[in-house]
C-alpha cells in the first residue's frame, strides 16, 4: 500500500486508477479527433483543448471513486465492475452537463461527449478483461514475516486468507510466548539467525504479533532488520493500515500516544472543511428545499404529528445540540421519551418513513446544523445522550470519537453497514477512530464521493 494524505491506498487501486485516468484522456481526445473528422474541422493538438479533455476525463474519474468501481467486488468481479462503470459513466454526463451550464466552453460538445462516453466504456472494460486476475496476484501483494503464533497471528492469518487481501504471509515464527494457534509457525530456536531467515524469504515487512512482549521481543535481531530495510510494524498499526480502522482489541493508550496521528498541523484543514460546510450546506439547503418541502407534506399526510423533529444529540467535545430531521416514524415512537435502538423492519417506521430512509432524504435538514457549525458534512454520526453514557462505560476510547465534529455521513457509514447495537456500535467507533486520527481534506473528500455509492445501493439501511 502507499500512503496518500495519511490515507493507505492498495498498489492494484492506484495502479489501476492511473491507467484509468490515463484511458479516460485518450477516449475524450479520441472522441474529439473523430467528431472533427466528421465535420471536416482542423483537429489541431490536444495542447489546444486541454480543459474539454482534462474535464470529461476529471468528471468520468470522480464518478468512478463515487460508485466504488475499484471496491473488492469491482476487482475481483467482471461482471460487477461492468454495471458500475455503466453507472458511474452516466452521472459522469450528468455532472458534465451542469459543467457546461456553469461553465461553457470547459467540457466536450454533447457530438464529442457520445463518441468519448463510448470510447471510455471500451477502454475501461477492455484493460480490466486484459489485466484479469494479476491486479490481485502476488505481483501486488507485499510479502509478511509473523513474529508470534498465538491469536493475534491467527487473526493476520485470516486476513491474508480474505481474496482482497494485499499481503502474502511468508512465514509465522514461534516466539514461545503463549500458545501455539498458526500450527505452521517455526520456532525460533530452529532459526540461528532471524535477519538472515528475513533476507531469505525476501519479504519487504516484519510484523510483530506477539502476544506478551516481556523475554519476547528480540530488540537485537528487530534493529538489524530495520536497518537492512525491511519495515518493522506493530500489529495494531498494521491492522489500522489494512482494514481502514483502529482495531480495540489490539490498542492500548500508548499505541494513541506514540503513534501517528491526530496531528495538531491541520489548522489551515479545518479552516477549509468550516469554508466548504458553510459553501456546501448553502447550496444543498437551497437546491433540495423543494424535496424536503414535498416529503415534509408527504410524512404529514401520513401520519399525525409534526413532519419534523428535534432530537439531542453529542457533538464536539461532549456538547450537546438539536439535530433536524424529516421524521420517519410514527409519532411518540419512543415511550417517555426513552431512547431505543431502531431494528430491522422497525414497526415504528411508515411508509413515506422507510422511503426517505433508504435514499437519505431524512438526512436534509441536518445541513442547517451545518450551517449553524454544530455539525461537519463528514464526521462520525452523533449520538443521543442516552446512548453515549452507555456506550462510554462499555468500550474504551469511545468519548475520542468527540474530538472532531459530527457529521451527515462518514468512514464508518460508507464502510459499514446501519448498526443497531452494542456490538455494531463497536465496529462504527473503530472506523470513527481511524477518521479522527488521520482526517485529511482528501479523506473528507473520498467519504463524499463514496457517500453516492451508498445512497445508490442503500445496503443495510433501517
Amino acid at each position: 500500500m502507499i500512503r496518500l494524505f495519511k490515507h493507505y491506498i492498495p498498489y492494484p487501486v492506484l495502479f489501476l486508477g492511473l491507467l484509468d485516468f490515463l484511458l479516460l484522456v485518450l477516449a475524450a481526445e479520441l472522441g474529439w479527433l473523430f467528431r472533427a473528422s466528421q465535420i471536416g474541422m482542423a483537429m489541431g493538438s490536444i495542447y489546444e483543448r486541454p480543459g474539454p479533455v482534462f474535464s470529461f476525463a476529471v468528471a468520468i474519474q470522480l464518478a468512478i471513486v463515487a460508485v466504488g468501481v475499484y471496491g473488492n467486488e469491482s476487482l475481483q468481479s467482471l461482471r460487477f465492475a461492468a454495471a458500475r462503470i455503466l453507472v458511474a459513466i452516466s452521472l459522469g454526463v450528468i455532472f458534465l452537463s451542469l459543467m457546461a451550464f456553469a461553465l461553457p466552453g470547459i467540457t466536450l460538445w454533447r457530438s464529442n461527449s457520445l463518441y468519448a462516453m463510448i470510447l471510455a466504456i471500451f477502454f475501461l472494460m477492455t484493460i480490466r478483461m486484459m489485466l484479469g486476475t494479476m491486479l490481485d496476484s502476488a505481483v501486488f501483494k507485499r510479502r509478511l514475516l509473523i513474529l508470534g503464533s498465538g491469536q493475534r497471528a491467527q487473526r493476520i492469518a485470516d486476513l491474508a486468507a480474505r481474496p482482497e487481501s494485499g499481503f502474502i504471509v511468508a512465514g509465522y515464527v514461534n516466539m514461545n510466548e503463549g500458545p501455539v494457534k498458526v500450527t505452521e509457525a517455526i520456532n525460533r530456536s530452529d532459526i540461528d539467525d532471524l535477519p538472515q531467515h528475513v533476507i531469505n524469504l525476501e519479504v519487504s515487512e516484519v510484523v510483530l504479533a506477539l502476544e506478551e512482549r516481556r523475554n519476547s521481543l528480540p530488540v537485537s535481531d528487530l534493529l538489524t532488520i530495520k536497518t537492512t530495510g525491511v519495515h518493522v510494524n506493530d500489529m495494531s498499526s498494521f491492522l489500522e493500515r489494512e482494514t481502514g480502522r483502529v482495531d480495540l482489541d489490539s490498542v492500548n493508550p500508548s499505541w494513541f500516544i506514540f503513534s501517528d496521528g491526530f496531528s495538531s498541523g491541520r489548522r489551515i484543514s479545518t479552516m477549509f472543511k468550516r469554508g466548504f460546510d458553510i459553501f456546501l450546506s448553502l447550496l444543498l439547503l437551497v437546491l433540495t428545499g423543494p424535496v424536503i418541502l414535498i416529503f415534509a407534506v408527504l410524512v404529514k399526510l401520513e401520519s399525525k404529528g409534526g413532519a419534523f423533529f428535534k432530537q439531542e444529540r453529542v457533538g464536539l467535545y461532549g456538547q450537546k445540540f438539536s439535530i433536524l430531521k424529516l421524521r420517519s416514524m410514527r409519532a411518540n415512537a419512543e415511550v417517555a421519551g426513552q431512547a431505543v435502538w431502531a431494528s430491522e423492519n422497525d414497526p415504528r417506521i411508515t411508509r413515506v418513513g422507510n422511503f426517505i430512509r433508504k435514499v437519505r432524504i431524512d438526512e436534509l435538514p441536518q445541513a442547517w446544523s451545518v450551517l449553524k457549525g454544530e455539525m461537519s458534512f463528514v464526521g462520525p454520526r452523533p449520538e443521543r445522550p442516552q446512548f453515549v453514557d452507555d456506550l462510554q462505560t462499555k468500550m474504551p476510547f469511545y468519548a475520542e470519537r468527540h474530538i472532531v465534529k459530527p457529521g451527515i455521513t462518514g468512514w464508518a457509514q460508507i464502510n459499514y453497514p446501519y448498526g443497531a447495537s452494542i456490538e455494531d456500535s463497536r465496529h462504527k467507533l473503530e472506523y470513527d477512530l481511524y477518521y479522527a486520527k488521520n482526517y485529511t481534506p482528501f479523506l473528507d473528500l473520498l467519504i463524499l464521493l463514496q457517500t453516492i455509492r451508498v445512497v445508490l445501493w442503500p445496503e443495510g439501511v433501517r
